[in-house]
């Protein structure tokens, strides 16, 4: 039987075992966001799921305003912003992450309580689409992957993956292997890791990984010191930066996180271990609840107008208002 031309086309030829050719998030908030600019511009499609129609349009022009600010800093150029966006798709059906690889599960609750249900639940609606080979991931910092998976009929297909913002400049993730975690579906992941340009550091599994465990405690002793009257929220900021080589001081790490992130951090960890270093500081708390929560909504240790940021001049009985 003579050979034709067609049959060594591209678009026919079978997808090679264990190859990556796109990528799904659930919850594409700010870390989503970045996670997808980073797959797409390394040319992954991705396929993103979210609450309503809206939300999607609203992640697809953050996500475009990002890529505008970097091609206003000559990081970019516009017709890299043009492929990079065609390769990211948004949907409010689970199914359109079938055919994904690998898949992210990005999901920022914003209620009490830990969010350990809510990831059970996503981690069940994603293996019911995609196929057996597929790797199912986390982003919890404090949560544990081994009981997150475990709802999974194979648990071995899971493991943890925290990325750090900004995902386009930090060249690290912690990796996160379960119990149940497959050489497999390592393997998968540390081919992704160099298809991005990143490094995995092994974390073996533990409730708040590296980083957040160092984080908390830092920030938690800069309230005791702020709630001393031993310095001012600016001063402890500029004494961090300058002495420890930190791009950003303490407070100024929280208001960019968010403090409502930062909080339900601390209760997880404190909830994990008991330990007093990991218990939210009051003045945490007060800002949390006043919906203080950073840059987020304009205004934590800081103010913010715009990019910039104002220190308060007022007592911090009053959480820094005059």
């Amino acid at each position: 039987m003579s050979e034709r031309l067609e049959d060594f086309s591209l678009g026919k030829s079978m997808q090679s075992k264990g190859s990556i050719q796109k990528v799904g998030i659930v919850g594409c908030g700010t870390m989503g966001q970045e996670i997808a600019v980073l797959m797409s511009q390394s040319g992954i499609d991705v396929a993103f799921i979210d609450i309503s129609d809206e939300r999607i349009a609203d992640v697809m022009l953050r996500i475009e305003r990002h890529l505008d600010d970097r091609i206003s800093k000559w990081g970019l150029t516009g017709s890299e912003k043009k492929l990079i966006l065609s390769r990211i798709k948004g949907s409010t059906d689970y199914t359109s992450i079938a055919d994904c690889d690998v898949v992210f599960e990005t999901v920022n609750s914003k209620k009490k309580g830990t969010s350990l249900e809510l990831r059970q639940e996503i981690f069940r609606k994603i293996e019911a689409v995609v196929s057996p080979d597929a790797v199912i991931t986390s982003n919890t910092a404090t949560l544990m992957i081994s009981e997150i998976s475990s709802v999974l009929k194979n648990p071995g297909r899971a493991m943890g993956l925290h990325f750090f913002s900004p995902v386009g400049k930090v060249k690290i993730i912690e990796a996160v292997r379960s119990v149940y975690t497959t050489a497999e579906t390592y393997a998968l992941v540390s081919k992704l890791a160099l298809l991005v340009g990143k490094k995995l550091i092994s974390v073996n599994e533990s409730a708040g990984n590296i980083s957040t465990r160092m984080l908390v405690p830092l920030i938690n002793e800069a309230c005791e010191i702020l709630m001393e009257g031993v310095a001012t929220v600016a001063d402890i900021d500029e004494t961090m930066r300058e002495t420890s080589g930190l791009q950003l001081g303490p407070f100024e790490m929280a208001d960019k996180i968010g403090l409502d992130k930062v909080l339900k951090w601390m209760e997880n960890l404190y909830a994990e271990f008991g330990e007093q270093k990991y218990k939210p500081s009051p003045v945490l708390k007060r800002l949390v609840r006043a919906n203080m929560v950073g840059r987020r909504t304009g205004e934590g240790f800081y103010l913010y107008t715009g990019n910039k940021k104002i220190a308060k001049a007022g007592s911090i009985t009053n959480l820094g208002r005059a």
